[in-house]
């Protein structure tokens, strides 16, 4: 009890505190016309920031400890999934463990793209199409390697569902996306046969069947082991057009999708009717009329960003590879193309070769990587020393939101994320409220968490430092 009430205590002290911090780190920061707190054109470059490390091309972390952490992510971490590991078969209760945990029954009002209550009917609908019911007592295992960058639902649906009415960024039935050749496990069919529940390295969750290429476990899981390749640098790229072969003509590709080479081709015969000798030749995989996988050539341009290996980890490295994504729009649960606060810091970090898990709650806390925790008792002055000395990679967690820092600049620490919005407090007492919906960057102290006045780091949870 007393253990109990010390700890309100302290909370309270810290958000009455609150407000004075953040109109002290605002009242030095000017307000351009964008109404981003203390953000010109200077800071929405990359070479900005890079100019603050002292020594931006030093190794944060090298290669072998790079391995050496994604192992122990492996290992240890919950969230995590190691295909290699699966046995031949799962039992019932497995499989139905893994959909119950992904697909409960929402238990609020849901609202539609119209803006109209979703039927209960519609709820039942999805329920039943779980098939929980036809997971036989040992099932067996399937392997396949998507295809085509695909959504992981929460039920076997595409409808898009939202906690308010008007407000369908936010679709709760979104969790992730997986792009082309991520290996993943089958363990069940949707009751219409449209949708498989698929474990995937980082994830699992519902994805339509159209986007898996089925093959045996060793042809999947040899896929992402093949050499030479070339791994996605840049936001995104594309392959060429080739009407030869729709499949892969113009494919998206994400930052950090690892593709193989395929180097025994003459070079100097047309690749699905175009010279091969400005392009890369990837080997893709294609869903058959069959459900079954098939490698098959596809250009890539040698002038798109993309590297013959995983990028060193260096400062500069980080920083470019964040500033690569400014301005896309935020997508919840990589929907719209893109990707949410933590897609967004995991695909900048396995860019450089560094595996994360794939959401927030996971992220913070996970036990492979190093991390600092924070708790209600947590004092506003302990706190406050903490964010002073954040520094450039680390990883910021409040419920719901990680920031990635840029490093620290006008006596306060500054970061690049993305985010829904930002509020603060002007010089005159008042609330400015602006809506980003894109990646960003923002000073930290001044940001507020709600209405309350209190503010981001006033609800940190946990840091996260990739360095050693």
């Amino acid at each position: 009890m007393k253990r109990s009430m010390f700890a309100a205590l302290a909370l309270a002290f810290v958000f009455a505190q609150a407000p004075l911090q953040a109109r002290d780190a605002t009242g030095t920061l000017p307000i351009p016309p964008s109404g981003v707190l203390g953000v010109g054109e200077a800071q929405l470059t990359p070479t900005f920031w890079i100019g603050l490390q002292a020594t931006p091309d030093q190794p944060i972390l090298t290669r072998a400890q790079i391995d050496a952490q994604n192992a122990k992510l492996r290992q240890l971490d919950p969230s995590m999934h190691d295909l290699a590991a699966l046995p031949a078969t799962v039992s019932r209760a497995q499989v139905a463990g893994w959909i119950e945990h992904r697909s409960k029954r929402p238990t609020h009002t849901l609202f539609d793209v119209h803006g109209q209550p979703v039927p209960k009917a519609t709820l039942d609908g999805l329920m039943s199409e779980l098939a929980l019911g036809a997971i036989p007592a040992q099932q067996p295992v399937r392997y396949g390697l998507v295809v085509h960058r695909a959504a992981l639902r929460s039920f076997p649906t595409m409808l898009r569902v939202f906690s308010r009415q008007g407000d369908t960024d936010i679709d709760r039935f979104q969790e992730s996306a997986e792009f082309p050749g991520t290996p993943v496990a089958i363990v069940h069919t949707s009751r219409n046969g449209r949708w498989l529940f698929v474990i995937s390295p980082r994830y699992a969750a519902w994805m339509e069947k159209k986007y898996v290429a089925e093959a045996p476990k060793n042809v999947v899981l040899g896929y992402a082991a093949k050499t030479p390749y070339r791994v996605v640098t840049g936001a995104s790229v594309r392959t060429v057009f080739t009407p030869e072969q729709p499949a892969v003509s113009q494919l998206q590709l994400d930052m950090a999708t690892r593709v193989p080479l395929l180097t025994t081709l003459p070079p100097d015969q047309p690749v699905n009717g175009q010279t091969p000798y400005t392009s890369y030749t990837l080997q893709l995989p294609m869903r058959k009329d069959d459900g079954s996988l098939a490698l098959v050539p596809a250009l890539l341009q040698k002038n798109t960003d993309t590297a013959g290996d995983y990028l060193p980890l260096t400062p500069r490295n980080l920083i470019t590879q964040a500033f690569k994504f400014l301005g896309e729009r935020y997508g919840w649960g990589h929907a719209y193309d893109g990707r949410d606060c933590s897609g967004f810091v995991s695909d900048v970090y396995r860019s450089m070769g560094v595996q994360m898990p794939r959401n927030t709650s996971d992220q913070g806390v996970s036990p492979a990587l190093e991390h600092r925790l924070f708790t209600a008792a947590d004092s506003h002055e302990v706190r406050l020393k903490a964010a002073m000395q954040l520094r450039l990679g680390d990883l910021v967690y409040i419920p719901g939101h990680v920031m990635m820092v840029l490093g620290q600049w006008q006596g306060q620490p500054w970061v690049i994320h993305d985010v829904l919005g930002m509020s603060y407090l002007k010089p005159d007492g008042s609330t400015a409220h602006v809506k980003l919906n894109a990646v960003s960057v923002t000073p930290l102290l001044p940001m507020l968490y709600g209405k309350d006045g209190t503010t981001f780091i006033d609800h940190m949870t946990s840091i996260v430092r990739m360095r050693r």
